[in-house]
């Protein structure tokens, strides 16, 4: 198939490329970027007054397949991630059962050879069944084609064990994504430590307990040269341990998420669920505070941390209700609303931090409107104004903490891999 995609405004950082220009895509493959490109092709897409960029990729997905077919599947994560723009997801391992072995890692496989509309990437496990014990073999699973190692959800506990972990995914050139939390300090917390948490009568989970343990994995990252990643920063310590190391050459990048530079631990007040993550809703300082380190570049990427969840695991006391929400159809326009919005951010800043950085770090050859490369693309209109609606989501649940929000910027198209995957509307 032949699409010609015309006067666009052709934001691609990765080639300094911020213009209106044609891109003509042949096959699976950008085969020019050029302006007025004159072609017969089988589709033509009027672009005027829209963003055409990268198709974005988001590094941490709970697709919850095999094992909770009931929250999402790879099929209804992936059509999720094409509404949201998203041609490339990684996958997180903590599913039923783990990705721990050649054996899961190949069912995984072939659950996305089958069923997934968008490319999926694999993360594996750190330690057997996420419990922090025994070392997976990182070597052996990267030749099945796992570009990541992570026990998200988890924190691997012992030092020892980690210490351990850090050194074979070193020898074996595999990225460590880090779920920073020390139980023993977040205990039994279900928001965050401070006033609200005391009004409300919530048990509390201080900021220690993220920072704490991400100082603890830079540490580790720094004796072992190990290559990490610091998953879903939510507080202002974390993002000045992390900005202090890379300035010492600690070989590490971080991410964060839209809901923690969108909203504080005041929307819990409600008790509403749809707001109870971990790591939790932070105070208004850390919410500045990762606003600042996206500025900066202190944190190089958004991702969504897309964690789905069933009505009963979400609709019942607050206390009991389930961590998590849904974020690959939102991430998007609220980071729109949010960050170019108010100034925060300009379109090339965000596409570095939703597209090129996140294939830099993951080491893949994404991230690009390069001729010859693979024609995955996006196509935004940066203006328009929705509102999120719980039967509007494509995925399979609809714990969304942005549930009636109004928000700017909608994608119209999603091209993965030459071909035209999703369409505002259809």
């Amino acid at each position: 198939m032949k699409i010609l995609i015309k006067n666009g405004r052709v934001v691609d950082p990765a080639n300094n490329l911020d213009d209106i220009r044609d891109i003509l895509v042949e096959g699976a493959r950008i085969s020019k970027v050029a302006k007025d490109i004159t072609f017969a092709a089988d589709e033509t897409i009027d672009a005027s007054g829209k963003i055409v960029a990268p198709g974005l990729i988001d590094m941490h997905v709970h697709l919850r397949e095999p094992g909770r077919e009931d929250k999402e599947t790879v099929l209804t994560g992936t059509m999720a991630a094409l509404k949201g723009g998203f041609t490339t997801i990684l996958a997180m391992p903590n599913t039923q059962p783990a990705i721990d072995s050649i054996e899961n890692v190949n069912l995984l496989k072939d659950i996305i050879r089958e069923t997934a509309r968008a490319n999926v990437l694999i993360a594996a496990a750190i330690t057997r069944a996420r419990i922090g014990e025994e070392i997976t073999d990182a070597a052996k699973l990267k030749k099945e084609g796992v570009i990541a190692v992570s026990d998200d959800g988890s924190s691997v506990e012992s030092r020892e064990v980690f210490f351990k972990a850090m050194k074979k995914a070193k020898e074996a050139r595999v990225l460590v994504i880090c779920h920073s939390e020390d139980k023993a300090l977040s205990a039994s917390g279900v928001v965050n430590q401070g006033a609200v948490s005391t009004r409300l009568g919530l048990r509390g989970i201080s900021n220690e307990s993220e920072y704490k343990r991400v100082q603890r994995d830079i540490q580790l990252a720094e004796k072992t040269k190990c290559t990490i990643h610091i998953a879903h920063v939510s507080c202002a310590e974390s993002v000045e341990i992390i900005a202090k190391a890379k300035k010492k050459g600690v070989k590490v990048s971080a991410e964060t998420c839209p809901h923690y530079f969108t909203l504080t631990e005041e929307a819990a007040r409600g008790y509403d669920t749809n707001m109870k993550m971990n790591p939790p809703l932070r105070s208004r300082k850390d919410k500045d505070a990762i606003i600042q380190g996206l500025k900066k570049g202190i944190l190089d990427a958004i991702s969504s941390d897309h964690a789905p969840h069933t009505v009963s695991e979400k609709e019942i006391e607050f206390d009991r209700a389930e961590f998590g929400a849904t974020g690959l159809e939102t991430e998007l326009a609220v980071s729109v609303t949010e960050l170019i919005g108010k100034g925060v951010l300009d379109w090339s800043d965000l596409v570095v931090r939703m597209s090129v950085n996140p294939s830099r770090i993951l080491g893949i050859d994404k991230g690009s409107l390069t001729t010859g490369k693979a024609a995955d693309i996006v196509i935004i209109d940066p203006d328009k104004e929705w509102i999120v609606e719980k039967g509007g989501f494509v995925s399979k649940s609809k714990n969304s903490p942005f549930i009636g929000m109004k928000l700017k910027g909608l994608v119209e198209y999603t091209i993965c891999a030459g071909k035209i995957a999703y369409k505002a509307g259809q």
